[in-house]
C-alpha cells in the first residue's frame, strides 16, 4: 500500500465520505497526515484508519463530535468509560421515551380501529379484559357546572401526578345510578396508560356508543337503562366512558365517538 493516500483513496479505505473527511478537518477533529503546499490537497497515511475508528465508534454512540474532539488527544480508559456510561444513561432515557410513544400510538390505533368497526349506537353485552388505568383526583362539580371545569383541573394536575395526556382520556362513574343521574359529570377522569395504578376489572359489560362532544352523551344513559330492563340485566356498575374517536382523528366535535361500558350481571330469578 502507498505511504500516502489521496482523500478519495482514504475515503474508500475508511468508508468515510470525502465531504465528511473535509468537514472533520475544518473543525480540527481529524486532519490529514500532510498537505501538498502547491495545491493544498489532503493526503492521509493508511494507519490513520485507527483514528477514524475512534471517531466513528463514539459517533455511532451519538456522542457529540465536540466531545470526541476533546477526548481525542487526551484520553484514558477511565475517561472513556465515564463517557460511555453517561451516554448509556441518555440512551436509556431515549428508549423509555420511544417505548412510551409506541405505547401511545398502539393505544390510539386500537381505539380508532375499534371505532371504525362500531355499528352506530347498537348495544351488546360482551366480555372486557382487565385494562390498566391511571386515575386523576376525584372530581367536584358545582351545581350546574359543565364538564370542562373539572376536566381542565385534571389536565392541570396531570404533570404533577405523572399522567401522560397523550394517552386517550376517559371518564369513570362509580355506579350506574351516578351515570344515569349525570352522564356528563363523572366521578373521576383517567388515562389509558398501561402502567396504571388502577384497572378496569375483567367481566361482562353492557356496551354502547354515541356521538357528541366531551361530556355530551345524548340520551345513551336512558337507552342503556331501557335495554338492560328489556334483557333482564342487573346494572351493577361502575361505568367507563372512552372516546374511540376524538380530536386526534375527527375535526368536527359533534362527531366524536364515545364508547360507554357498564358492568352488568343477569338479574337473579325470583321463585314464588
Amino acid at each position: 500500500m502507498k505511504a500516502y493516500l489521496s482523500i478519495n483513496e482514504f475515503s474508500k479505505l475508511s468508508g468515510i465520505e470525502a465531504s465528511t473527511l473535509r468537514y472533520w478537518d475544518d473543525i480540527e477533529l481529524f486532519s490529514p497526515a500532510k498537505r501538498d503546499l502547491n495545491n493544498n490537497y489532503r493526503y492521509y497515511s493508511p494507519d490513520q484508519i485507527i483514528a477514524v475508528n475512534f471517531i466513528t465508534v463514539l459517533s455511532d454512540l451519538k456522542i457529540p463530535l465536540k466531545t470526541i474532539s476533546e477526548k481525542g488527544t487526551d484520553r484514558d480508559p477511565e475517561a472513556i468509560m465515564d463517557l460511555i456510561e453517561n451516554q448509556e444513561n441518555l440512551l436509556d432515557m431515549e428508549m423509555r421515551q420511544l417505548r412510551e410513544r409506541y405505547s401511545v400510538m398502539h393505544a390510539r390505533r386500537n381505539l380508532i380501529k375499534l371505532g371504525l368497526k362500531t355499528n352506530g349506537s347498537e348495544f351488546s353485552v360482551c366480555f372486557k379484559e382487565e385494562k390498566p388505568l391511571i386515575f386523576g383526583p376525584r372530581n367536584t362539580f358545582v351545581e350546574g357546572e359543565p364538564f370542562y371545569g373539572p376536566f381542565a383541573h385534571f389536565c392541570q394536575q396531570a404533570k404533577e401526578l405523572r399522567i401522560n395526556l397523550n394517552y386517550p382520556i376517559g371518564a369513570y362513574h362509580e355506579t350506574a345510578e351516578a351515570f344515569f343521574k349525570a352522564p356528563g359529570q363523572p366521578d373521576y377522569f383517567f388515562s389509558l396508560d398501561p402502567t396504571g395504578n388502577k384497572k378496569r376489572e375483567a367481566g361482562e359489560y353492557l356496551v354502547g356508543t354515541t356521538r357528541g362532544y366531551y361530556g355530551e352523551l345524548d340520551d345513551i344513559a336512558e337507552k342503556m337503562k331501557i335495554y338492560a330492563d328489556e334483557n333482564s340485566l342487573y346494572l351493577s356498575g361502575p361505568v367507563y366512558v372512552i372516546y374511540l374517536h376524538d380530536e386526534i382523528c375527527i375535526k368536527d366535535p359533534s362527531q366524536y365517538l364515545a364508547q360507554v361500558c357498564m358492568a352488568v350481571s343477569k338479574k337473579p330469578t325470583v321463585y314464588l
